[in-house]
């Protein structure tokens, strides 16, 4: 029989015994007068032809041999799939008993009724549990070594009664109370105030008087309103004549006291005036509209202001009023307010201004009618305050504060009359 393989290079041929007629040469088995006593395979064989035997022999012990082989490796994979199932089952025990112990001691800590965990909390925090107990101390009302206790006999010091520490700190009769000295403060204000107003009151009589005993006295009103207006008219850019005793364009006529020219700028180049005329006399309307008429054709004005005394003034003009063409205004020389006369220049003024106009202008009456009577109003108020300051009960810092308010709106009013002139003559 042939030999089963070649032999690979460079090792020497070795023979080791097998068998009586096997042996094994480096990596050939060598095979000498084997005898397999088998019927049917030798009937098998002797179907073939002789020279195929030799192959075919060869061939099957090869697959023989091969077969033999791949039985010993899957007796080995047999075993290590037995040895990796009992292992498996090993495993599974152990996790078993793990689960069984794992769930006992669950149940020995966090068991509903007899859990370690429950048993605990019960204790701390139940209804007899330490924490109840505590809280129920701490907060006892009638124990007053308790905390609640504690805070009601604090708060009871401080605020409760007359006795108490707020008590005692507020009242402002006790001589160390830091009230006591707010108080002291507010008098001596108080007291400063009755002095001022008392000095106020006294000085105002006094000139009163003086005025009365006077044969001067509608001078001293003249004097009172040149000084006014003057003020008036720096402010606008205006000039301010005293012209009563200067004679005027209608023959041996002086009236017209004062003349206001306006600022040349504001009547692009004319010359624009309104007379003044001081009043402290009693005087019929229709004199009074007479006397003014004139004046404007004595002075070459454009409008008239008739500046009354309270005692003299036409009822129902106060603190100043439109009268057709002419303004009335009303001044106490005990108590000038200039808010008031300022009102009446700067309507009489915007008049004569409104007067340029080379077209036929008409003028918005109930729009101005509307701002006088709110200017009139706000005035009114001024005046009220002001007559609440000569009683010293009433003198407050909030009556001044109402003062400045005034102040403001009379001003806002002004402005929405001029501002409607403005758009008739433009």
């Amino acid at each position: 029989m042939s030999r089963v393989g070649p032999s690979l290079p460079g090792m020497e041929a070795a023979v080791i015994p097998l068998h009586q007629s096997v042996r094994l040469e480096g990596d050939r088995i060598v095979i000498e007068r084997l005898t397999l006593a088998d019927p049917s395979l030798a009937a098998f064989l002797g179907e073939r032809p002789a020279s195929d035997r030799g192959a075919l022999v060869e061939r099957a012990l090869r697959i023989g041999l091969i077969a033999l082989q791949d039985a010993g490796v899957t007796v080995n994979v047999d075993a290590v799939r037995v040895e990796f199932e009992r292992m498996v089952r090993q495993a599974e025990q152990v996790n078993e008993r793990a689960a069984q112990t794992l769930e006992q001691t669950l149940r020995a800590n966090f068991a509903d009724g007899d859990g370690r965990l429950p048993r605990t909390l019960e204790k701390f925090l139940g209804d007899r549990g330490a924490l109840r107990s505590m809280v129920d101390e701490l907060f006892d009302e009638t124990k007053r070594d308790s905390a609640i206790g504690r805070i009601g006999g604090m708060l009871e010091r401080y605020f409760d009664g007359d006795a108490s520490k707020l008590a005692r700190l507020l009242d402002p009769t006790r001589l160390n109370s830091p009230m006591h000295q707010f108080r002291q403060e507010i008098a001596a204000g108080f007291k400063g105030i009755e002095e001022r107003l008392v000095a106020i009151e006294a000085a105002a009589a006094a000139r009163g008087a003086e005025r009365a005993r006077s044969a001067a006295k509608g001078g001293d009103f003249e004097d009172l309103l040149e000084a006014m207006l003057g003020e008036i008219a720096r402010g606008a850019g205006d000039l301010v004549d005293r012209t009563g005793l200067e004679a005027g364009s209608v023959l041996k006529s002086k009236k017209g006291d004062f003349v206001v020219t306006v600022d040349a700028q504001a009547t692009r180049g004319h010359d624009l005036r309104v007379v003044v005329e001081a009043k402290d006399r009693p005087m019929s309307t229709r004199a009074m509209r007479d006397e003014l008429r004139e004046a404007r054709e004595n002075r070459g004005a454009a409008v008239a202001l008739a500046v009354f005394t309270p005692a003299h003034a036409p009822a129902g003009i106060a603190p100043f009023t439109l009268v057709g063409q002419d303004v009335y205004c009303v001044i106490d020389p005990e108590s000038p307010e200039p808010a008031n006369l300022e009102a009446a220049v700067r309507l009489a003024r915007l008049l004569a201004l409104a007067s340029l106009a080379e077209h036929e202008v008409e003028v918005d009456a109930a729009a101005v009618s509307a701002a006088l009577t709110a200017i009139r109003e706000q005035l009114e108020v001024v005046r009220q305050l002001k007559s609440q300051l000569t009683s010293i009960s009433n003198a407050t810092k909030a009556v001044w504060t109402g003062l400045d308010t005034m102040r403001s709106s009379i001003l806002a009013r002004v402005g929405e009359a001029e501002a409607e002139i403005r758009a008739t003559v433009d």
